[in-house]
């Protein structure tokens, strides 16, 4: 027992002074690799320590119904990529060069796609970066896009609107997911840090739902969720998940950090909200339903008046 406490101890004080100017996950750190854990991701920059950073926890019954959040129009989503996929040293990311853009959603003009990547847990555990209602999903997609007139992700982040990012949960299935076979394959070509293999046979359509099945998602106003955690990003969490094998889910673990550590657990943890609002779509709906049901007992009540 003793020596179990004296173990604790170590470890605490561990945390407390072993800290580097790099900024990692807390899978990441140890002794004998310091670096900024999450919560002190504001020692290496300072934009983390910000009053509207992301991700947070989404709690459904505390989102307001917004009728502007109309369906997104997704434009040239279904050509082919043909890009390379990379290992970054702490995620998985395709850096985008065609025209696919989406509008709608209440954007105030079309953002065009520049990149996308992926947060997981470890082996298909917990790894959302948001969650809903407490509830972390095993792996979130973020396809990041910035504004049609801005050339670079540096110039769209110094307008407080400029970057669009649309998240996507992903569930554990049975069976396996096909459509995410040219991902699975090429990241089994890029554990190591620093490596890219070419990515084929894949679209941006492939890795999201059909877009009949996206109506429902959230938005509020945030941030990057990592360094330098600007606080310029328009968030659209869809709710529907996208779902992939327990097999499917493992392979993303395989990958390695720039440390060489497993790449697991590579969610910053949710934020607080402060005073921000979240949305959610479906309002027009809801007004609607609400109108019809009101006829409708109106007229069941005239129907059931005595002459």
């Amino acid at each position: 027992m003793q020596q179990h406490l004296i173990q604790c101890i170590f470890l605490a004080s561990c945390l407390k002074l072993c800290t580097g100017s790099e900024w990692c996950y807390e899978s990441q750190h140890n002794c004998g690799s310091p670096c900024n854990v999450p919560e002190k991701w504001g020692h290496a920059n300072e934009n983390c320590f910000g009053n509207a950073q992301s991700p947070i926890n989404i709690v459904h019954r505390k989102t307001l119904p917004d009728e502007r959040l109309t369906p997104f129009q997704f434009k040239y989503y279904q050509h082919s990529i043909e890009a390379l996929i990379k290992n970054n040293g702490h995620s998985v990311q395709v850096n985008l060069n065609k025209d696919a853009y989406v509008n709608g959603g209440h954007l105030e003009m079309p953002y065009k796609a520049l990149q996308f990547h992926l947060h997981w847990g470890r082996n298909g555990g917990p790894g959302s970066e948001h969650t809903v209602d407490g509830e972390q999903y095993p792996m979130e997609l973020h396809i990041v896009h910035i504004k049609e007139k801005y050339s670079n992700l540096e110039d769209a982040l110094k307008d407080s609107t400029g970057v669009a990012v649309l998240g996507f949960f992903y569930e554990e299935s049975i069976s396996p997911n096909r459509k995410y076979e040219p991902i699975i394959k090429a990241i089994r070509n890029i554990t190591a840090p620093g490596t890219n293999t070419p990515l084929v046979d894949l679209s941006l359509e492939q890795l999201i739902l059909p877009p009949e099945n996206m109506t429902n998602y959230y938005r509020y106003l945030g941030s990057l969720t990592t360094p330098g955690c600007t606080e310029a990003v328009i968030w659209t969490v869809f709710e529907k998940p996208i779902y992939l094998s327990k097999e499917q889910l493992q392979e993303f673990s395989k990958l390695r950090f720039k440390d060489d550590k497993p790449m697991m657990a590579n969610f910053r943890p949710v934020q607080p909200l402060n005073n921000r609002k979240v949305y959610r779509s479906g309002g027009a709906v809801v007004v609607a339903s609400a109108i019809l049901l009101v006829a409708s007992i109106a007229m069941v009540t005239g129907l059931s008046q005595p002459d």
